[in-house]
């Protein structure tokens, strides 16, 4: 059951990071990145299937990333330091995350962002798209990584790195099944992408209640 509890926030907890405002509001640039600018070109609503294939590689790359930092974090609480004191360092990491987050409502300054932009005459290919899926990784900015850092928290208390991969791996679906359903369906959706992002605090406010909520029981042995 506990288990489970952390299977849901690092599921929850991605489908939030791609809801926040450092990623929703950009992922027409996203796409535009990885698939050219015929993200843009469009004139009529339908189906672009070759979006959606670049849109597959970029959501690779950035799991196979976030999958290897979640084995290292695993691997990394059950070889360095007793499991006490795991626990104790990713619950206060998690509660640490969610009040930063709140504060960063109040405080937009907390929230500074490296923005991904489309570019012009820029040739297009899978492996590319998967190179700038992990860099995506890589590059996250503060403004959604206290998501991103409460999972890897979760991974740390797991204390084996096939469980941390496991949790970054469906965190990974969390924030990827979005991208992918924007990719072939991108006319379509962007409006929507557009309304949702109006509640972009809201969001934020969820996610650090989310994070602050599983730092408890992750203190209080609620999650194991």
């Amino acid at each position: 059951m506990e288990s489970d509890i952390s299977v849901i926030i690092a599921l929850g907890g991605g489908l939030l990071s791609f809801l926040s405002p450092c990623v929703l509001p950009l992922v027409p640039a996203y796409l535009g990145s990885v698939a050219g600018q015929q993200v843009f070109e469009s004139k009529t609503r339908k189906i672009h299937l070759p979006i959606f294939l670049h849109s597959i590689f970029f959501v690779i790359g950035f799991s196979l990333v976030f999958v290897g930092l979640g084995a290292l974090a695993g691997w990394a609480g059950f070889n360095l330091v007793s499991h006490i004191i795991v626990r104790r360092i990713a619950g206060s990491l998690l509660i640490a995350f969610g009040v930063f987050m709140l504060l960063a409502i109040k405080f937009p300054w907390l929230n500074f962002e490296k923005r991904l932009a489309p570019e012009k005459n820029t040739k297009t290919g899978y492996f590319r798209s998967l190179i700038i899926g992990g860099i995506f990784a890589f590059a996250w900015t503060p403004c959604a990584g206290p998501i991103l850092g409460g999972i890897l928290a979760l991974a740390l208390d797991s204390s084996t790195a096939l469980q941390g991969a496991f949790l970054l791996g469906v965190y990974s679906l969390g924030l990827g099944i979005p991208f992918l359903i924007m990719g072939i369906a991108f006319d379509f959706l962007l409006p929507m992408v557009k309304q949702i992002n109006k509640y972009s605090l809201i969001i934020y406010l969820i996610s650090g209640i989310l994070l602050i909520t599983a730092g408890i029981l992750t203190l209080t042995g609620g999650i194991v």
